[in-house]
């Protein structure tokens, strides 16, 4: 089948792309190997859809090649995307910058994207899965799979486990082989993370076929594994922390927010902010440490007056008895587990100061990619045009979103990279 534009992927980057290319009169058809379109949208920032930030500064993304970066944004920024949607329908709320649909519904971001895409007569294929892409002399081959569906009636289960009503599903029952011939490809399949959710990390395998390199992919915005039988005692704690991550002994990032102690563990949003670079190290066996700050709004030499205070001037206080307002009270546990005894005098009261400031973690591991919200790598921008996100290996093949070696921090910039880099290569692939 002879096709003139065809888009790999039906999500975020990969629908923006296919409406900027319609818009400029091409035909352009989606191929989605999941069951809908834009299934990873629907579950970003809690089913609220944080879709762009209005803080926007390269301090904000992760790359090899940072320039790239600014080159695309120059072209397609935050405000670009929010006026993008609003003619689409989303009135757009902030919150300290932070943009999500007035809604509040990930879904309403879907919803419109696919309402432009009928009306624009963009064809949609779903269940079918690329298996090829390859350079011919007039443009692509592309080889897939295609699953074919039925409904069947299924049983729904309450809490009592008793059926409560039936419930239609699709169940595949075929599959047939397909070939397309494409003037021009975009490939927008998402990178590694959240595999269940369509991104399975086939994007990489095409291109490093077609050529290009891909510097190494490891899980971002992710949980960190750590050392220590520790864990198990502040399981599920909360506490508002300082971060710094250290790389054989160097600083690299510092983050501050609301830890996640676990049982494996540490998580929650500076972690997250982190986690790129502890994967990173990681892959290339060196230490990792990451130091917290149980007290960051108070200085180790008020800490240390507050600690004298509370432990010599109630002497019939045991040290955790001591502790009890000023931190969790699991925490006390682990810290004086820590230290293996109780304070006694001054030196035992500036090593717990010492240790509540400066608490060392050794970073073992980050949790794998189904855990992770996006990913850190991809490929490497030095062979992708800035303006058009056209591959400088090859006329014709465009590459965009996570796919590229450019990660965003929390808080919609992964999504802004998304929306920019999908509308630059829609436009410029019908050029």
């Amino acid at each position: 089948m002879k096709k003139e534009i065809i888009i790999i992927g039906g999500g975020a980057a990969g629908m923006v792309a296919a409406i900027s290319a319609a818009r400029n009169g091409a035909k352009v058809t989606i191929l989605e190997h999941k069951e809908k379109l834009g299934k990873k949208i629907l579950a970003t920032g809690n089913g609220k859809c944080n879709y762009t930030n209005l803080h926007q500064s390269t301090d904000c993304y992760r790359s090899e090649n940072i320039p790239f970066v600014e080159e695309v944004f120059s072209h397609f920024d935050e405000k670009d995307t929010i006026t993008f949607f609003k003619k689409l329908g989303i009135f757009p709320k902030s919150r300290n910058g932070y943009m999500y649909p007035n809604s509040e519904q990930s879904a309403s971001i879907v919803d419109v994207l696919v309402m432009e895409l009928n009306r624009l007569q963009v064809e949609v294929r779903c269940n079918e899965e690329v298996k090829k892409i390859k350079s011919i002399e007039d443009g692509f081959q592309i080889d897939t799979i295609v699953t074919v569906t039925e409904p069947k009636m299924g049983k729904e289960k309450n809490s009592k486990n008793t059926t409560k009503n039936k419930r239609e599903k699709l169940v595949a029952v075929d599959t047939y082989h397909s070939s397309y011939h494409a003037k021009k490809v975009i490939i927008a399949t998402g990178g590694m993370a959240s595999s269940k959710l369509g991104s399975d990390g086939s994007g990489y395998y095409f291109l490093k076929e077609l050529g290009h390199k891909i510097i190494p992919v490891v899980p971002a915005l992710v949980q960190l594994k750590a050392e220590g039988d520790f864990f198990e005692m502040v399981a599920g704690v909360r506490c508002d922390v300082g971060l710094q991550i250290l790389i054989d002994g160097i600083q690299v990032a510092s983050e501050e927010g609301e830890l996640q102690l676990t049982n494996y563990g540490i998580s929650g949003i500076p972690v997250f902010q982190i986690s790129r670079y502890a994967g990173k190290a990681l892959l290339d066996k060196k230490d990792v440490q990451v130091v917290i700050d149980f007290l960051p709004e108070v200085s180790f030499s008020d800490l240390k007056e507050m600690l004298e205070q509370r432990i010599t001037q109630c002497t019939y206080k045991t040290t955790d008895e001591a502790l009890i307002g000023l931190l969790n009270q699991k925490l006390i546990q682990m810290l004086l587990y820590q230290t293996e005894k109780q304070c006694k005098n001054h030196i035992d009261i500036m090593k717990l100061a010492h240790l509540i400031k400066n608490f060392p973690v050794r970073i073992m591991d980050t949790n794998s990619f189904d855990n992770a919200q996006v990913c850190a790598g991809g490929v490497d921008t030095t062979e992708i045009d800035g303006y058009k996100l056209e591959s400088k290996l090859h006329k014709g093949l465009f590459v965009v979103g996570e796919l590229l070696d450019v990660d965003g921090i929390c808080g919609g910039y992964n999504l802004q990279w998304a929306w920019a880099t999908g509308y630059l290569a829609g436009v410029a692939c019908t050029s």
